[in-house]
């Protein structure tokens, strides 16, 4: 469904929005201006944390209600810490697509990778938008089992909101403007033309008159609402075919500055959690039933022997040591980690 780069962040550059969320053009104007909001003292995040799991995860489900029950615990998790980005990256052997398009049919095109991924993006859409983004998909079929994630941007019909998502369903008479699906009992007009099917992140002029025909408003970045408000707007997905690809292919320019790698191998996590230095983008990479190490081993582009693996983290962390079970599945070691090292990650992620 969605491209690898994200089709939110494909749209983001097509609009030519600069980082901020703001126009780099002011377009012709032919809404009600849409205030400015928040107030200038309002604190937002400018930092992010993106987190790498593999698709085997999914493999430990002996059945598809119980990949997706499985899938629903690791998207929750994602969803209660915060997490911007998440990476599906492959740890076999196998070559995998970079994307979820498709329909895959026959016992032998199942890939976990993409399930994985196409799962978790539908959890993170808002479900009024749903039928519209995604094609019926036996992927899908058990998606009555997945928990709502229930986040910010998941708002409610007749809930006030500054931001909402939508999706592009028509053009206006005069072809300066479009109509947006917000989820609301009436459509959002925003100032300009948008290509059909097209999923937006809207800012709303405010509550219309009971008179008015439509909502105004604009299209923003994805990263306004985190950026000015705080508020949490979800995930987005990425598939890597290696786990050096998770790096490689970094969205941000500046790349990741703190890279935590979770294995059974590494120091204990509250010891690690000190360690941690200010960051703007961090990444936490999680192994499979076999561990990072196995992932780094069948990577032919990167030149780390598998006993090296610690070298290409700044941080490489054990998330239970002393455990009572000889096992540690993925989605429990996510939990774990995540919940030890927010404190740090909270308090050293920067603002500017």
């Amino acid at each position: 469904m969605f491209k690898k780069k994200g089709q939110k962040r494909k749209l983001e550059e097509e609009l030519g929005l600069v980082p901020n969320g703001q126009k780099a053009k002011k377009a012709e104007e032919v809404l009600p201006e849409v205030e400015e909001f928040p107030p200038k003292d309002a604190k937002g995040r400018k930092y992010t944390v993106s987190v790498a799991v593999p698709g085997s995860v999914v493999e430990s489900g002996q059945t598809a209600e119980l990949k997706t029950y499985l899938v629903s615990q690791l998207g929750r998790a994602f969803a209660l810490f915060n997490i911007d980005e998440v990476i599906v990256y492959n740890d076999s052997h196998k070559k995998v697509q970079d994307t979820t398009e498709g329909v895959f049919e026959g016992a032998n095109k199942d890939d976990p990778n993409v399930f994985l991924a196409r799962v978790l993006q539908y959890l993170e859409t808002p479900p009024y938008l749903r039928k519209a983004l995604f094609p019926v998909h036996r992927d899908l079929k058990f998606a009555g089992l997945l928990a709502s994630l229930d986040s910010p941007h998941h708002v409610r019909m007749d809930e006030e909101s500054p931001y909402r998502e939508g999706i592009v369903h028509g053009r206006t008479g005069k072809a300066n403007g479009s109509y947006v699906n917000c989820g609301l009992r009436k459509e959002v007009k925003i100032d300009r033309p948008v290509k059909n099917g097209i999923r937006v992140t809207v800012q709303l002029a405010g509550i219309p008159s009971k008179d008015s025909k439509f909502v105004a408003g604009r299209v923003v970045s994805p990263k306004a609402p985190r950026e000015t408000l705080g508020l949490y707007w979800g995930y987005e997905v990425r598939l890597a075919p290696t786990i050096s690809k998770v790096f490689k292919e970094c969205p941000y320019p500046e790349g990741y500055d703190l890279k935590i790698g979770v294995s059974n191998n590494g120091e204990p996590i509250e010891e690690a959690a000190t360690k941690i230095k200010p960051f703007k983008h961090a990444l936490i990479v999680l192994g499979g039933n076999t561990g990072i190490e196995t992932a780094v081993e069948i990577d032919q582009e990167l030149d780390c022997a598998i006993e090296d693996t610690a070298s290409l983290f700044d941080l490489y962390t054990n998330p239970c040591p002393n455990r009572g079970s000889r096992t540690l599945r993925t989605e429990e070691s996510l939990l774990v980690s995540l919940s030890a090292l927010r404190p740090s990650l909270l308090a050293k992620g920067l603002e500017n």
